[in-house]
């Protein structure tokens, strides 16, 4: 199985920015010229999220992500805001291969999964799931990392799976934007709790990262921002590397 290296840009309009533990935003360039860059440097994806739609209760920006989507020729997955089915023809009309889900599905209603997958199909519903670790257990947030639901992560993983969900977009509160590493135990439990893919975000901070969150967790897909919005890497950079140290990627 080939693993999918994903870009990912949390995106506050009009530019992508960069939190720390979903805080903090640094303005990192404009989503067009950034996935464009990222296309050309041979990502397998773009993961484009408006990190404050929900959080400002404001409309989606369907002019932007279609300025986006026209610089792609990859699967291109959008996410922030979505609230209705309607959300979800408006998103693929614009350009998006698959709509990315999490506050509206996790604070008001759950069957928005069953809905879309019924009518678009699963491969195009993603959940993304923001984790936050306690003492013996994780949670799930909303909002940009923000507000506490009470469910169990993996509770709740394999309920959106039941609920027909393609795949899940993995994020953890606690690693995200520290460049220190990923949650590898979070990224290993949740994986094997399902058995629909598993993109796997937050913590990047080395090749090694990368590697190991592979070789230990197994996850369909790594979502990178941090290491390629600061140009520490290129895309290729981690695809030679993964490649010369036996792990499966595209060329």
């Amino acid at each position: 199985m080939r693993t999918r290296i994903i870009a990912k840009l949390d995106v506050k309009p009009p530019f992508v920015v960069k939190p720390v533990h979903f805080e903090g935003l640094r303005k990192m360039g404009l989503p067009t010229e950034l996935a464009k860059k990222y296309y050309e440097q041979g990502a397998d994806e773009v993961m484009y999220i408006d990190i404050v739609a929900s959080l400002y209760q404001r409309e989606i920006l369907f002019d932007e992500i279609e300025k986006t989507a026209n610089e792609l020729f990859i699967p291109f997955g959008v996410g922030g805001g979505v609230k209705t089915i309607d959300d979800f023809s408006k998103l693929f009309h614009v350009g998006a291969d698959k709509v990315i889900l999490n506050t509206f599905a996790v604070q008001d209603n759950p069957d928005i999964i069953n809905q879309a997958a019924q009518i678009f199909g699963n491969q195009a519903v993603v959940i993304n799931i923001e984790a936050k670790k306690w003492e013996h257990w994780y949670e799930c947030y909303t909002d940009c990392g923000r507000i506490q639901s009470g469910k169990d992560v993996i509770e709740w993983a394999k309920e959106v799976e039941q609920r027909g969900a393609g795949e899940i977009l993995l994020q953890c509160v606690d690693t995200d934007g520290r460049q220190r590493g990923f949650d590898i135990e979070l990224a290993k439990r949740v994986v094997e709790s399902v058995n629909i893919p598993v993109v796997v975000a937050s913590g990047a901070g080395s090749l090694e990262d990368i590697k190991e969150l592979i070789e230990y967790a197994k996850p369909s897909g790594v979502a990178i921002a941090s290491l390629l919005h600061y140009d520490k890497f290129t895309i290729k950079d981690i695809k030679e590397y993964l490649g010369l140290n036996g792990i499966e990627v595209s060329k």
